[in-house]
């Protein structure tokens, strides 16, 4: 399996949401990895969706105190739109992605400076439930019965704890967040402003970013996420600036 390649051949693409009344995201990430250090890391990079292609960095100290950092042309069209009320502190950055080889990718952003190394494994359990996820029609898994089986599902395969796959994130969306497949991240190793984060782990309970948990355990995961438009005046005028911007 060759997933940097699959993952390397997404084009960025701007189009509204195949489900009526909401915005959406389609791409990959790390869905959350905790270090025995209390850090806790996320990935996001999201190629297509209604505004503008972009990347963005989570990082939970051990504290609880979260920061999410964008690679993209605003940040209210990224992950922050949806999230920062739970973020203590939301910013801009240069994040790079290259993939080392099949099942390996690097991770680098400028401020704060990381580096950030992982490498995911799969096994013939892994794919067939891969396969079996994607073989659901998209309408079917994202109705709130299948979501729940999923959110058990990733629980016991893959030792997740209780994830939340669809709830109000922290700044009012109701979001669905559909990850067609997961892959488990063997090792990873990162430095955070010369800090190492210590040594991946399975967190005693799950991390969450307002009402919403993540993953106690580190995954990677190839999907899509759908968040109910709230205000419809502004979601077109924010379409329409950026799409002036780049015609």
């Amino acid at each position: 399996m060759d997933l940097g390649k699959e993952l390397k051949a997404i084009k960025p693409v701007i189009q509204s949401s195949p489900l009526p009344g909401f915005e959406y995201v389609r791409g990959y990430g790390i869905f959350a990895l905790p270090f025995d250090s209390g850090h806790i890391l996320a990935l996001r990079v999201f190629p297509e969706n209604d505004f503008a292609s972009y990347c963005t960095v989570w990082h939970r100290s051990p504290e609880g105190v979260w920061a999410i950092y964008v690679d993209g042309p605003r940040m209210d069209t990224a992950c922050p739109r949806y999230y920062s009320a739970a973020a203590r502190h939301v910013a801009q950055a240069r994040i790079s992605l290259r993939w080392t080889g099949p099942m390996d990718l690097s991770i680098e952003m400028d401020a704060p400076r990381l580096q950030w190394n992982i490498s995911i494994a799969t096994t013939p359990l892994v794919k067939m439930m891969n396969a079996i996820s994607a073989a659901i029609p998209e309408r079917l898994w994202r109705t709130p019965p299948m979501l729940r089986a999923f959110e058990q599902f990733g629980g016991i395969l893959f030792d997740l704890g209780k994830v939340t796959l669809s709830g109000i994130a922290p700044n009012g969306h109701f979001s669905i967040l559909m990850p067609r497949k997961m892959f488990p991240i063997a090792s990873a190793v990162a430095r955070l402003e010369g800090q190492d984060l210590g040594k991946p782990a399975r967190s005693p309970d799950n991390p969450s970013i307002g009402s919403l948990r993540l993953p106690a355990r580190g995954i990677f995961a190839i999907g899509r996420g759908y968040f109910k438009i709230q205000d419809p005046l502004e979601y077109r005028r924010t379409v329409a600036e950026l799409h002036s911007t780049t015609s």
